[in-house]
């Protein structure tokens, strides 16, 4: 079913995607030492360093990419570095030589998670004003570095735990609040996140190199902005656990220190007037945006009419399936937007709030809402074929990168007596593509640049 040539069609323009996205391809393109001067060019962007003014090099990072990232800065650097560490998540790894990798837990965070944060934390403390550190940032950095917060209140000192964070995640991540709501809390639970990390490493000079999974590249939100201005306060952090009805369902050491924290008893996240940010440099080596285009040239190349939709599609997994739906019916009978044959292209990150107990990922339900809807009109799908997957090859907490949706799959539920409607009240879309064959599975992409979705209609 899925050998097909549609379905063939699908996974190249997703692969082509991913390659363009290639965290150390990015890095060797970008970012060149020749003699003592180090220059980095995106775009219209340029980063010229003189090396000779730092004694030390330090390289530290973390997310579902920075073992790639690692691999291009120890050859870029051959000599130069110090002492390195990055946490990744596990699975996520390549070999390296000065740079120690630590595998962590992702999407909740666990021991090893805080370990890494431990050591970057001891790096960061040793530098000073001679050093240089190339910090390497992409998704999944906020579960990957952990450092729950301390603070003093009154005479008293108050530590959260691992299991503290550990539950507030798991409460936001059923919540179906948007990533930078959820960053906004984890920032304000945290000693590193939310440019925290940057006033530690204060006064090195800091260059970021960033690969962003977040809508809109915000650098604030991308692994919880550890070196970038913090533009939210408690008092946010307190109206999302209020707006998202959770007050009862996070740890009350989490609650009491949001409340501190908006009565004036914990000192904010950075902002942006901070001197700790005068020797911080952000760049961002690669986008959504970037990975859509690759998949564009590869439609194209293809043979199919092509549009790119947005790099921001947000909302409930479930309902922006109904959006692709429509359109592919719309394609389907009246070629509107795209003649025939055509390849319709988005990305960005949906949220799925959990209200049952199976197994999925945002882009399995997505895709099995997809198939929900063609459900309705199944006479009118022939020629419709659909894939929602993530460009880390991990949705949600599975080894499945994704699933298709498509007329045969819908046939092949049929056959089997398969309801797809108590698959999505029970947010058990894996079980669901599992039994019909129809689960994507890349294994670690080792890059991360949010969503694909790219739908096909013949």
């Amino acid at each position: 079913m899925k050998d097909s040539r549609e379905f063939e069609h699908l996974k190249q323009i997703f692969h082509a995607a991913v390659e363009r996205v290639d965290p150390y391809q990015m890095i060797k393109k970008h970012v060149e030492v020749t003699g003592s001067l180090l220059k980095i060019d995106i775009e219209d962007e340029s980063v010229p360093v003189d090396l000779k003014g730092f004694n030390r090099i330090f390289v530290t990072g973390c997310g579902k990419a920075t073992a790639k990232m690692a691999k291009a800065v120890e050859e870029i650097f051959t000599g130069k570095i110090s002492a390195g560490a990055v946490s990744v998540k596990y699975g996520h790894t390549e070999h390296l030589n000065f740079i120690r990798a630590i595998e962590s837990g992702h999407p909740i965070p666990d021991e090893n998670s805080v370990k890494a944060a431990r050591e970057i934390i001891k790096l960061s403390k040793q530098a000073d004003d001679k050093t240089l550190i190339i910090n390497l940032i992409s998704g999944g950095g906020s579960a990957l570095l952990a450092s729950p917060l301390e603070y003093s209140a009154g005479p008293d000192k108050v530590k959260l735990t691992l299991k503290d964070i550990q539950q507030t995640t798991e409460v936001l991540l059923a919540s179906g609040a948007p990533i930078d709501e959820m960053n906004c809390i984890r920032k304000h639970i945290s000693g590193i996140k939310g440019g925290k990390l940057a006033r530690l490493m204060y006064p090195a000079t800091l260059i970021n190199l960033i690969l962003s999974d977040v809508i809109g590249d915000r650098l604030d939100s991308i692994a919880s902005g550890l070196t970038t201005a913090d533009e939210t306060t408690y008092e946010d952090a307190l109206q999302i656990i209020e707006k998202y009805e959770i007050r009862e369902k996070v740890p009350v050491r989490v609650l009491n220190a949001v409340e501190d924290g908006a009565r004036g008893l914990i000192e904010e996240t950075p902002k942006k007037n901070d001197r700790i940010f005068n020797k911080v440099f952000n760049v961002l080596i690669g986008t959504n945006y970037t990975a859509l285009l690759a998949a564009s040239h590869m439609a194209r190349s293809l043979g199919y009419n092509n549009t790119v939709i947005s790099s921001q599609v947000i909302g409930e997994a479930r309902e922006t399936a109904k959006i692709f739906a429509g359109i592919a019916k719309d394609i389907k009978k009246h070629d509107l937007l795209l003649k025939k044959p055509a390849c319709v292209i988005g990305g960005g990150e949906t949220t799925v709030t959990i209200k049952g107990s199976g197994k999925g990922g945002r882009n399995q339900e997505l895709a099995l809402s997809f198939l929900s809807e063609m459900k309705k009109d199944p006479e009118q799908t022939g020629g419709i074929y659909f894939l929602s997957a993530a460009t880390d090859g991990n949705d949600g907490p599975t080894d499945a990168a994704g699933a298709f949706a498509s007329h045969e799959i819908l046939k092949e539920c049929k056959r089997v007596l398969l309801k797809i409607e108590d698959f999505l009240k029970n947010n058990d879309s894996y079980t669901f593509f599992e039994k019909t064959g129809s689960l994507f599975k890349t294994g670690p992409t080792n890059t991360n640049v949010c969503d694909l979705q790219i739908l096909i209609v013949k």
